[in-house]
């Protein structure tokens, strides 16, 4: 556990109040923290006492955490919000790059920016009282971020690889709204079903030995319906990486919502090498999963070996996660100077084995994509759908079409300009 300063006590304690506050930026951040804990937690704080700066937090932490996944972010909530008098000004330093010179360079922790974010949003608690020695007639730096966030609608169409940073953080709140539903699978197995058009053999005989033999009522049966896997292979190559990022996001998003749909999430990573991040999708919370998935997958902004990734799942995934009819999502822009032959030949089964294989290239929200790079041309015969993946537009249009079985994107016109 972190080691955390001494919490100063003001001559006029809002202590109630200031918990309260607390506990809505815990709720911001996705705790689930409601009223009954806010009015535990300020009992136990009551009945523990205030001395120690160790069974404070550990109060507060036995009243607001119920989960494992929550505890990163609480650790970053309750440091920004208890420990730094000036924690404001390191909020904003988190959410704006940009701005230098108010803390050290670092890499943010897990959970830190959620944790920023929702200590930003809405009404702020009072802050502590500045530091002896510091001047009050410091000038203060104030940011105009009057035109930093664009409306709902100009967002949904804007290129991922030219938001802003606040722009990139209400966008990742409106992917993880996205939901990818699917249509169910019609099954060669049936289920019992009183207007089902299949006669149901095995019942009827095993009805029939209740009369002596004798066949009363012949019983039907439906196909039983089941819901296929979805397999997604992103590429995390230094050409992708801002767009990777953001549809790792939309895709923990669709991992985790119940009734989704699919019946397993698979998630690979591919640069030079091939990553399963299946595991680390499971975590609830995103930032946990995120950082884990980028410490596995060390080809993070590298270069890109698409045909040597694609040869590696074949072989060794293939078989794994594509029976039962799975859906696979290739998100990649087909920038490849390995051999063409191989690559078009790892397409190929790839294809035969998913029951569609859409791809998603963020280089077709450009109006003169052509297909001129090898790769692109190897790979394009070999896909059911090909459509773009740069905005959050072209993430809901993937959810509109990913159950029709006749949409093609815009694989038939390029085909015809190869």
């Amino acid at each position: 556990m972190p080691e955390y300063a001494p919490i100063e006590i003001p001559e006029h304690p809002k202590l109630a109040h200031n918990i309260t506050h607390f506990a809505r930026a815990l709720r911001k951040a996705g705790l689930p923290v409601g009223p009954g804990r806010v009015v535990d937690a300020v009992r136990a704080v009551e009945a523990a006492g205030f001395t120690s700066r160790t069974d404070f937090y550990w109060t507060l932490h036995a009243c607001f955490v119920s989960r494992p996944e929550h505890r990163a972010v609480f650790d970053q909530v309750f440091r920004l919000y208890w420990r730094d008098p000036r924690y404001l000004e390191h909020m904003m330093s988190m959410m704006l790059p940009a701005v230098r010179g108010v803390q050290e360079e670092r890499a943010a922790d897990a959970a830190e920016k959620r944790a920023a974010e929702a200590l930003l949003d809405g009404t702020a608690p009072d802050l502590p009282e500045p530091p002896e020695g510091e001047s009050e007639d410091e000038l203060p730096i104030e940011i105009d971020a009057s035109q930093t966030m664009s409306a709902e609608e100009k967002l949904r169409s804007l290129d991922f690889e030219q938001m802003s940073t606040a722009e990139i953080a209400a966008a990742k709140r409106m992917l993880a709204t996205l939901t990818l539903p699917v249509k169910p699978i019609a099954s060669r197995r049936g289920m019992p079903a009183t207007h089902g058009r299949r006669p149901d053999w095995r019942r009827t005989i095993r009805a029939s030995m209740r009369t002596g033999g004798e066949i009363q009522t012949l019983a039907r049966q439906r196909p039983r319906l089941r819901w296929p896997n979805l397999v997604v292979l992103c590429d995390i190559s230094g050409s992708m990486s801002h767009y990777s990022r953001m549809v790792l996001h939309f895709l923990h998003a669709v991992a985790n919502q119940k009734g989704a749909g699919w019946a397993r999430v698979h998630a690979f990573t591919f640069g030079t090498r091939l990553t399963n991040i299946t595991r680390h999708l499971a975590t609830r919370d995103v930032d946990q999963a995120l950082k884990a998935a980028g410490a596995e997958a060390q080809d993070w902004e590298g270069g890109t070996r698409i045909g040597a990734c694609l040869h590696a799942f074949n072989r060794d995934w293939s078989r794994r996660v594509m029976g039962q009819g799975a859906v696979v999502l290739l998100i990649t822009d087909g920038l490849d100077r390995d051999d063409a032959g191989a690559l078009a030949h790892e397409m190929e089964r790839l294809h035969l084995s998913a029951r569609r294989l859409i791809w998603l290239n963020p280089l077709l929200r450009w109006g003169e994509f052509a297909p001129k790079a090898t790769g692109i041309r190897a790979m394009l015969p070999h896909v059911d759908s090909f459509r773009a993946g740069h905005s959050i537009q072209s993430l809901s249009d993937l959810a509109a079409a990913i159950s029709r079985d006749d949409d093609a994107g815009e694989k038939a016109r390029l085909i015809d300009m190869m």
